[in-house]
């Protein structure tokens, strides 16, 4: 595979919206990933409920995310791949509206081939899911946020 090909894969990926690609051409593989950047959330309460809006990213970083005094960020430690499940058919460690335990597993980040498993660091209320599944996280990346 030559470089004009990854170029065209690469474009191709942009297009489609893909974070990652793999290619299987004369019994090697090859895999492309990229790193799309989230959309930065609002949390917008009404009469106690909350809902989640995307609005577009201002000029400050992503991890700069403000907590307010009852709600809770959980960030990304590392660079990786971001898991809801354990595995592919798998549910979700947790869903929106779920109680969770101080070191309760939230997801997994996969790093270099490594699962690292992100705890909560509190009891609370998920509130928000920040990210997709599979999606490409960068360190500081918003992954969940909960309620105290």
């Amino acid at each position: 595979m030559n470089e004009a090909d990854i170029r065209n894969y690469a474009r191709l990926m942009q297009e489609l919206g893909l974070t990652g690609l793999e290619i299987t051409e004369d019994n090697k593989v090859m895999r492309l990933e990229r790193s799309i950047p989230a959309p930065v959330k609002e949390v917008v309460r009404i009469d106690g409920y909350a809902d989640s809006t995307s609005v577009p990213e201002t000029a400050s970083t992503p991890a700069a995310v403000q907590e307010q005094k009852d709600c809770v960020s959980v960030k990304s430690p590392l660079v990786g791949v971001f898991y809801a499940a354990p595995a592919e058919n798998a549910d979700p460690y947790v869903s929106i509206g779920d109680r969770v335990k101080k070191g309760q597993t939230l997801c997994i980040v996969e790093a270099m081939k490594l699962m690292n498993e992100i705890v909560a660091e509190e009891d609370g209320v998920i509130s928000d899911i920040c990210v997709t599944n599979s999606q490409v996280v960068e360190f500081g990346t918003e992954l969940f946020r909960m309620k105290r």
